[in-house]
């Protein structure tokens, strides 16, 4: 699967954040979004994965318009998983089951496997407050890949973890992606370059460079 973007365009309010951004990512690439903070990464991040539409331009999925997807949460639910700086999991639950909470019926079986690959299988029964950050996210990434979505899409995944445990959370996502799932990563944090296939400069609401590797 491949996205383009084209002519994206956004505003908050009368400031405008993207400025007619163009681009194409494939779906199994590992994608890194970098650039300082008010450079529009976070709000272009957002339009690529469907949760927040632009004030202009277009983004297309294959040949799929998405803005003309009858229903846009089945189609999510389908094919793409995110992941954020703040986990959001439901603090009555389990961490299995906030990650059993969206899953397709097809992958009801791969819950215990995934958190067993994911290094939490022996905290299924745990709920998030009894557990540490690092592995509250591990919670959040299954959660994100468990229907096997075509590509992840992850906002500063490791703002609050510390040096060793964001390590971990990137080495996870090279696993995923040498597996076939993509990721498109927006970070401040350089040292998740190392792992990106293509990246994505933002500065002043343009893309200054993309670095193919």
């Amino acid at each position: 699967m491949t996205i383009e973007a084209n002519d994206l365009e956004h505003y908050y309010g009368t400031e405008l954040i993207l400025k007619g951004i163009s681009l194409s990512i494939k779906s199994d690439s590992f994608t890194v979004i970098v650039g300082e903070s008010g450079s529009g990464k976070t709000t272009l991040l957002s339009v690529l994965s469907t949760l927040l539409r632009p004030t202009s331009g277009s983004i297309r999925y294959d040949d799929k318009n998405i803005y003309n997807i009858d229903n846009i949460d089945i189609f999510r639910r389908n094919s793409i998983g995110f992941v954020f700086q703040f986990h959001y999991l439901i603090s009555y639950l389990s961490l299995r089951e906030n990650i059993s909470l969206a899953v397709l019926d097809k992958y009801k079986h791969s819950v215990d496997p995934l958190m067993n690959q994911l290094g939490i299988s022996h905290l299924t029964k745990r709920y998030s407050d009894e557990v540490s950050g690092g592995e509250r996210q591990r919670a959040a990434i299954a959660r994100a890949l468990i229907n096997r979505p075509k590509i992840v899409f992850a906002d500063e995944p490791t703002g609050n973890l510390d040096t060793k445990n964001a390590i971990g959370v990137y080495e996870l996502f090279r696993q995923f992606r040498n597996e076939g799932i993509g990721f498109v990563v927006a970070s401040h944090d350089k040292k998740i370059l190392e792992y990106a296939d293509c990246i994505i400069e933002m500065e002043d609401g343009h893309v200054k460079q993309i670095t193919q590797r």
